[in-house]
C-alpha cells in the first residue's frame, strides 16, 4: 500500500484535503475527495480528486485510482441525473489548469448544445494502415 504523499504548500488541491481551504464536501475516505466545483460550468459540476498528490494520472498509484472511478460513479449518482460527462485532463495541452490529477463530474441533462462542456470530435481520418501501426506501437509498451 502506498503512503500518500506529504502535500504541496502551493497546491490548492492539496490544501483542500488537508482542511486548509474549505469544500463543499460529497464525500471522503482515506483514498479520495470528492467536491462542488466553485467554478462550475453545468448544475451540479462536482470534483473527485486522489489524496494523493499527483500531477498527472499516470503517476497515481493504481489503489488510489480505481477508488477515483468508484467515487466518480457515487457522485454521479447522487447528482441525479443520466446524462453527464467524467473528464480528466492531463497537462497544459489537454486543458489541464491544476496540476493535481481530478476528474470532473459534469452533469448534461436538460443541456442545450451550447451549454456546459462542448466538446468536438475532429476525427483525424487515419487509414487502417495508420492505425494498425499506431496499435503494434502501443501494443509492444503495455
Amino acid at each position: 500500500m502506498t503512503t500518500p504523499t506529504k502535500h504541496l504548500a502551493s497546491c490548492i488541491f492539496c490544501k483542500i484535503i488537508a482542511g486548509e481551504i474549505p469544500s463543499f464536501t460529497l464525500l471522503s475516505n482515506d483514498k479520495v475527495h470528492a467536491f462542488m466545483d466553485i467554478g462550475p460550468i453545468a448544475k451540479n459540476h462536482a470534483l473527485v480528486i486522489p489524496k494523493y498528490h499527483a500531477p498527472r494520472f499516470g503517476d497515481v498509484p493504481d489503489e488510489y485510482a480505481s477508488e477515483i472511478l468508484l467515487a466518480a460513479k457515487k457522485v454521479a449518482k447522487a447528482i441525479g441525473c443520466e446524462e453527464y460527462n467524467i473528464l480528466q485532463n492531463n497537462g497544459k495541452n489537454a486543458h489541464q489548469v491544476v496540476d493535481h490529477v481530478h476528474f470532473h463530474i459534469i452533469p448534461k441533462e436538460g443541456a442545450t448544445d451550447d451549454s456546459g462542456l462542448v466538446i468536438g470530435w475532429p476525427a483525424q481520418g487515419l487509414s487502417m494502415d495508420q492505425i494498425k501501426e499506431e496499435f503494434e506501437k502501443v501494443k509492444a509498451r503495455i
